[in-house]
């Protein structure tokens, strides 16, 4: 295929009415039927604005121009009873048509569908690295990664949930970063039920492999439930909380022995007696603890 910055310019195209009957779909996609009907209503009223693309590479053995781009423009066509439909004429390879066309996909689908996912999918099966398609995309790597991921590992029912508005894409992306399906279910049904979200998917995720580290299993069992998942999240925040009361707490008892520790080191009976045994070399303290310098014989630090 041409490399992806090699524009043909508008001047060397070629245009030509063909006739409808002539064009066979070789890469049909599923449409929006109320958009399908307003471009409908456009066609009628203005005219078509962009010309579809075929390939006659096939047309004198096979009498059929192959569609390339623009099949809801020649369903429109169709539907409203024309014969010729007008069309951007060029000579290539089918594997070319297939790549032209799932990057005309791309661009005419909506970021952050399912649609724009599984077009992702098929130019990554068409031998694309996920370098070259976030270039096309105008994506990152590992956005591209994470969708196709999606697309491969996505249980039907979370793949069902984005298309149908129950889950955002963000958490179904990290939802099928989970191989375990028992794991995939719990976190959709957690979801549901309010108790995650994008923003605790992690902890929440932590939480269920721990408990199967915990019962010495490979994956989830199948009899965890969200109760369950609700469980371990309150005993979690519990153990969390108590940890933070007593590092606050041996933290405070801390600070009281230091701040005790530099009164004592600026008494200068007490600093005369620690220096004759020697005792006087403070240790170094880490982090942002340290203690106040020693007062030598007539109160100088």
């Amino acid at each position: 295929m041409e490399p992806l910055n090699n524009i043909c310019p508008i001047a060397e195209r070629r245009y030509e009415d063909v006739p409808i009957d002539k064009v066979k779909v070789i890469n049909s996609r599923n449409r929006d039927q109320e958009q399908f009907d307003m471009n409908v209503e456009s066609i009628e009223g203005v005219g078509l604005m962009k010309p579809i693309r075929v390939n006659d590479k096939f047309l004198e053995p096979n009498g059929k121009y192959e569609l390339i781009c623009g099949e809801g423009r020649l369903l429109a066509h169709k539907q409203l009873g024309k014969t010729h439909v007008l069309a951007e004429v060029v000579t290539c390879t089918r594997k070319d048509a297939l790549l032209q066309s799932l990057i005309e996909n791309i661009a005419r689908t909506k970021p952050g569908s399912m649609d724009f996912a599984r077009e992702l999918k098929r130019l990554h099966d068409e031998g694309w690295d996920f370098k070259r398609i976030a270039k096309v995309a105008c994506k990152t790597e590992d956005y591209i990664r994470n969708y196709i991921r999606l697309v491969e590992q996505g249980e039907e029912r979370l793949i069902h949930g984005v298309e149908t508005g129950v889950f955002p894409i963000k958490f179904a992306i990290q939802v099928s970063a989970t191989e375990d399906s028992q794991m995939q279910n719990i976190l959709m049904d957690a979801f549901d039920h309010g108790i995650v979200t994008t923003n605790n998917f992690g902890q929440a995720r932590r939480i269920i492999s721990a408990r199967a580290k915990h019962t010495k299993r490979a994956t989830v069992d199948k009899t965890y439930t969200v109760n369950q998942l609700v469980s371990d999240i309150a005993e979690t925040t519990k153990v969390k909380t108590s940890y933070v009361r007593e590092a606050k707490s041996k933290e405070n008892r801390f600070m009281t022995l230091l701040s005790g520790i530099n009164t004592l080191f600026k008494d200068e009976a007490f600093v005369a007696i620690v220096r004759a045994a020697k005792l006087d070399k403070q240790p170094v303290l880490s982090g942002d603890f340290q203690f106040e310098p020693i007062v030598n014989e007539g109160g100088q630090s």
